[in-house]
């Protein structure tokens, strides 16, 4: 492989195990046994069957709980601590392949934190954008998402194979979203989550919808302070006798 398709692969591989961790064990094992991606040996172990055979397995479960709100959330916060360091070990298998002078330690460490902070940018990138959709009460955007992201990891892996100088455009326009979106999706959430830890907040914007949409009720006072609680009777009140 050429410097250009090494760099691709690592950087793929790590973007990729990001948002689909098992999906890109899949691909890049069975692109590397068909002889359409010639892996690193560090990398070779992706194309044992035994491998195969679990990220499948486990790739069929991410596909069903990536879909389900809330799960998919959990699921999330769960493999933050297994997509960063599997994002960071394909790239310094990539780049082991690739002399660069530098020596083997130096290359491999600046590999394992350049692989892993690709990885944490599109794993935060897919979380955040998720725990947005979850505070909407549809079910499908979650699904829609699930099936974009699918999609979205197949096409890079495709072009790291096939058409690597595409992929770092891809690439870069990724940054430059990362950078745009990431402020946006978390300063929402933090939002949501704040009017979660201040109920009088909340209330108060319950309230004021309410007003607007004139589906507020009459609030009933059953305590006899500050006027009647009773609606008014329309019948005389009589003197007297």
């Amino acid at each position: 492989m050429g410097v250009i398709e090494t760099l691709a692969l690592g950087m793929g591989g790590a973007w990729a195990s990001g948002v689909n961790l098992y999906g890109t064990m899949v691909i890049l094992g069975l692109l590397n046994n068909f002889g359409l991606l010639d892996l690193p040996p560090e990398l070779q172990v992706l194309g044992s069957w035994w491998v195969l055979a679990l990220a499948m397995f486990l790739y069929m479960i991410e596909f069903v709980a990536d879909k389900i709100p809330i799960v998919d959330s959990v699921w999330d916060a769960i493999h933050t601590f297994i997509r960063i360091p599997a994002g960071a070990l394909l790239a310094a298998g990539a780049m082991s392949g690739l002399d660069t002078g530098m020596g083997d330690g130096v290359q491999t460490a600046i590999a394992l934190l350049v692989g892993g902070t690709v990885a944490a940018g599109s794993h935060f990138t897919k979380a955040g954008s998720r725990a947005a959709i979850n505070t909407s009460p549809e079910p499908f955007s979650n699904s829609i998402a699930s099936v974009a992201e699918d999609v979205a990891v197949f096409g890079a892996l495709y072009t790291v194979a096939f058409h690597p100088v595409v992929f770092f455009v891809l690439f870069a326009l990724f940054v430059l979203l990362l950078i745009w979106l990431v402020p946006k999706i978390w300063r929402f959430i933090g939002q949501v989550f704040g009017n979660a830890r201040h109920p009088s907040v909340a209330y108060a914007q319950t309230r004021a919808q309410q007003a607007s949409t004139g589906t507020g009720l009459p609030k009933l006072n059953l305590s006899g302070a500050g006027g009647s609680a009773l609606p008014p009777s329309d019948k005389p009140k009589l003197p007297p006798e």
